[in-house]
């Protein structure tokens, strides 16, 4: 792996199990919220609530390009290679993922916690 020019012999298919499931999860996720936020909200509000909605997904969207940037400039320190470096074999990848994962589980756990502080009298 010293060498800079030599490729790695890996198909670009490897990516498409996890775009598949990427994509189906937003598909998902979009109609459960429009449907959520639709049939739930009073009638003079309805377009105003599926387009908060839309635009929470969107604000999350433009969040993740953010934190990558957050994360090039904290991990390029000292002249090391950053994590995510022009030649991926060089950095670490796998860090960025296990940082978004812990993020992404910090979330579900205050939700989770929010959500159970919540008493419901019917």
């Amino acid at each position: 792996m010293n060498n800079q020019c030599t490729a790695n012999p890996m198909s670009i298919m490897w990516q498409a199990p996890s775009y598949f499931i990427l994509g189906a999860a937003q598909v998902f996720v979009c109609i459960g919220m429009i449907e959520l936020f639709y049939d739930q909200s009073p009638d003079s509000m309805k377009s105003l609530s599926s387009a908060l909605g839309q635009l929470a997904m969107a604000a999350g969207n433009y969040l993740n390009p953010g934190i990558f940037s957050i994360v090039a400039v904290a991990t390029s320190r000292d002249g090391a290679p950053w994590w995510i470096p022009s030649n991926l074999n060089e950095g670490h990848l796998d860090y960025y993922f296990w940082m978004m994962a812990a993020l992404s589980s910090l979330n579900l756990v205050l939700l989770l916690h929010r959500f159970m502080s919540i008493t419901v009298d019917f």
